[in-house]
């Protein structure tokens, strides 16, 4: 007889067994049994809940992502202008959060199977997607040309997201003081 209640707990372990498992290998070059063993349960079991090691992944970076919104909505609450609000999105997308070595794996695992596999790369899109709403929506009263400015800030973040999380010489820090600039610059080139 199943235990009643199990299936969120169960789902849960296999998503950070799946992040945990994501970060020790470096790829999605792993197994549904492997996430299933670091997860404590059976592999028939984790196919039960997702179906697949791709499913499994989805779930994983969903979860992600959705810590990365809790992260930019607790800056948002307490930004008191649009300027504020940019700056919000910028420091949440260079949090200590964004950096452990699992989000890592997970985000270049993103990316990577993004190439051929349409379900991530819709995932990818939707962040890419999300992250420029917000900045749109933040420089709209600072610039006519919010559309451009945020477009160009989303594609800085995730460039220099990916210079930060696979780089010794360059620092999280480092990269979110260049977007915090280039805001500045933005703004100052742009009435």
């Amino acid at each position: 007889m199943p235990k009643l209640g199990m299936e969120p707990i169960r789902r849960t372990a296999l998503v950070e067994a799946t992040i945990a498992e994501l970060a020790s290998k470096g790829s999605l070059d792993v197994t549904v049994g492997q996430i299933a063993k670091r997860a404590g349960m059976s592999s028939a079991l984790a196919h039960h809940y997702f179906g697949g090691k791709d499913q499994i992944f989805l779930a994983a970076m969903r979860q992600i992502l959705r810590d990365f919104g809790i992260e930019v909505r607790r800056g948002l609450r307490t930004a008191r202008t649009p300027q504020a609000r940019a700056v919000a999105v910028i420091e949440a997308s260079f949090s200590p959060n964004c950096f452990s070595p699992e989000t890592v794996s997970a985000w270049m695992t993103l990316y990577a199977q993004a190439q051929t596999n349409g379900e991530m790369l819709r995932l990818l899109r939707l962040y890419q997607r999300r992250l420029a709403s917000n900045l749109r929506h933040a420089l709209r009263p600072l610039t006519p040309e919010a559309e451009d400015c945020a477009e160009t800030l989303a594609a800085l973040i995730d460039g220099l997201y990916l210079r930060a999380a696979l780089s010794r010489s360059h620092s999280p820090d480092a990269a979110r003081r260049t977007a915090l600039q280039t805001l500045e610059t933005l703004l100052e080139v742009r009435p």
